[in-house]
């Protein structure tokens, strides 16, 4: 059995400032350690063959992923610093779209390969580089790289434009594009959904949140929201809260808050499997339903 809550409300974001500032906490949560203490209830509803749930996965997520399939990709006019990472799918297409954007610590390869798994299911995929190439090594450079966009959260939006601008140009993208984002990169696509250029889905992986009814109301499509019980930032209540803000705006939405799971649930699957499967299928279904119905339909 899932455990999980599902909400199904709406809800409310604040200005673009707002909530980049409150991502610099987002991504520093203590994980599989603490999920750990919710072990043995975990261990007492029914058994679930989780060797056969992570076969349903993609690959990246288990720690499976292969050698990368996609190429680097220069995307931002006048910056030869920022190299995202394409991503397509066998066939003439055209297909739908989709940018997904990484944690605090960077644009690393299982963000490329999700990209690949991505392409799998029939997306041309662009993992976005918001840190000009660079990557962190340690909580404290993470920090440092995500302040650096907080302060700066017009080049971001720039960013965002310019890889939706490459994808809509590409004769086998069909117009529709989609963002996604993890922590970090959760925060940075629902800002991106209210500030930038138009487009048509914005998948949240426990990302930060506003609640904010009067900024929410720039969104002009659904979004998706994948959350887990035992996080801190954004918190349940955050996620309430959020919600809330969403019905007020007249935002239509898909959220689910998982039991037992904490913070990176979803990218890292492997780092705890047996409690961590389950809900990941979960969510993996729910996006892969979401974006059929906001890119294909």
């Amino acid at each position: 059995m899932i455990r999980h809550r599902t909400l199904h409300r709406s809800l409310t974001i604040a200005p673009l400032l707002g909530l980049l500032a409150l991502i610099t906490t987002a991504c520093g949560g203590p994980g599989a350690d603490a999920e750990s203490a919710d072990a043995d209830m975990a261990s007492e509803a029914e058994t679930v063959d989780v060797a056969a749930i992570v076969e349903q996965l993609p690959s990246a997520i288990v720690g499976n992923g292969g050698e990368l399939a996609g190429s680097a990709v220069s995307y931002v006019p006048g910056d030869d610093a920022t190299v995202g990472y394409l991503s397509v799918p066998e066939g003439e297409g055209p297909f739908p779209a989709l940018i997904i954007v990484h944690e605090w610590n960077g644009l690393v390869d299982r963000v490329r390969q999700v990209a690949d798994d991505l392409a799998d299911e029939g997306y041309v995929v662009l993992a976005a580089d918001l840190y000009a190439g660079r990557t962190g090594a340690n909580p404290e450079e993470n920090m440092a790289l995500v302040q650096e966009v907080n302060a700066d959260p017009e080049t971001m939006v720039a960013n965002l434009d310019a890889a939706v601008a490459l994808l809509r140009a590409r004769d086998d993208v069909t117009g529709r594009v989609g963002t996604m984002g993890w922590c970090f990169g959760g925060g940075v696509v629902l800002s991106f959904g209210l500030d930038g250029v138009n487009h048509e889905a914005t998948a949240i992986f426990y990302g930060r949140l506003l609640d904010d009814p009067d900024a929410l109301q720039a969104m002009d499509h659904e979004v998706y929201g994948t959350f887990a019980s035992e996080d801190s930032g954004p918190s349940p209540e955050q996620v309430e809260a959020f919600e809330t803000a969403l019905d007020a705006a007249g935002v239509a939405h898909d959220l689910h808050i998982y039991d037992d799971v904490n913070h990176g649930f979803w990218l890292r699957v492997d780092q705890n499997a047996e409690l961590r499967a389950e809900p990941a299928l979960d969510a993996w279904e729910r996006l892969k339903a979401y974006l059929d119905r906001t890119l294909r339909n």
